[in-house]
């Protein structure tokens, strides 16, 4: 009995660990990395929820929401990129501007840092940012509707795609796992695929967020070309010869510092 208690506690506590560090964490993932079935990741996620410290959401959980807090996540390499990432997204967005949004562990920490913004309109197809953000003041939320990836936590398919055709937001901020000079932006969800390729056409400008690990890599659906109207927003650590080839096929590379 007091050893089954033990690991409990230990995959709960990894639990929180992960979900501080990244904002969000996803059943799927959870159960691969623990090793455990996703039966047993949604017992803990629900135990987690009850007792005040996380926020569910379909396919996983959210940090819990608390007034004025901002991110603070522990100092792991990957967490201190996103978090640099994010605060330098804040750089180009004001108060009153329109936003598309769409899911991962990075846009995650960019809505963290936009409640310090005031007046926003954003649509987005991801719960766990809807999710935020909705606890937040000053700010108009639209999620959009249509087929679920309940694993990963965001909405797609032909409705999701109607409804993004009736916005043309300033910005576009979107979460990719692969930004290569020649083979484009790129997504290993092909659901997501059309609904980022959208968010790009209809909006004035795009901000790609990527750590330095998404850099040169290539992922299984292609979103769109490297090329004009983008700002790559990165961390450090990156190969300056790839970031060169990206500003040479036109998108602008900040490289944010942690």
């Amino acid at each position: 009995m007091a050893s089954g208690k033990l690991k409990i506690d230990i995959r709960r506590q990894a639990i929180m660990e992960q979900l501080n560090r990244d904002g969000m964490v996803q059943v799927a993932q959870l159960s691969q990395r623990l090793g455990t079935t996703q039966a047993t990741i949604r017992t803990d996620l629900d135990a987690l929820a009850s007792e005040g410290q996380l926020d569910r959401i379909p396919g996983g959980a959210v940090r819990k929401v608390k007034s004025g807090e901002g991110w603070t996540g522990p100092a792991a390499s990957v967490g201190q990129g996103r978090r640099a990432i994010a605060e330098a997204v804040l750089q180009y967005i004001s108060d009153g501007d329109t936003l598309f949004i769409n899911s991962g562990m990075t846009t995650m920490a960019v809505a963290e840092v936009l409640s310090l913004r005031k007046n926003l309109n954003i649509v987005t197809n991801s719960l766990a940012v809807a999710n935020y953000l909705a606890h937040q003041a000053d700010m108009r939320l639209i999620l959009l509707g249509g087929e679920l990836n309940a694993n990963y936590g965001f909405t797609y398919g032909g409705d999701a795609l109607e409804q993004l055709n009736r916005y043309q937001p300033q910005w576009s901020i979107l979460s990719v796992d692969g930004v290569h000079p020649e083979h484009g932006i790129t997504t290993y969800h092909a659901d997501e695929a059309m609904i980022d390729r959208t968010m790009i056409a209809r909006a004035q400008k795009t901000i790609i967020v990527a750590d330095h690990r998404k850099i040169g890599r290539i992922g299984f659906s292609h979103i769109c070309g490297v090329g004009e109207n983008q700002l790559l927003i990165t961390d450090g650590g990156c190969d300056e010869t790839q970031l060169g080839r990206i500003e040479k096929a036109g998108a602008d590379v900040h490289v944010a510092e942690l």
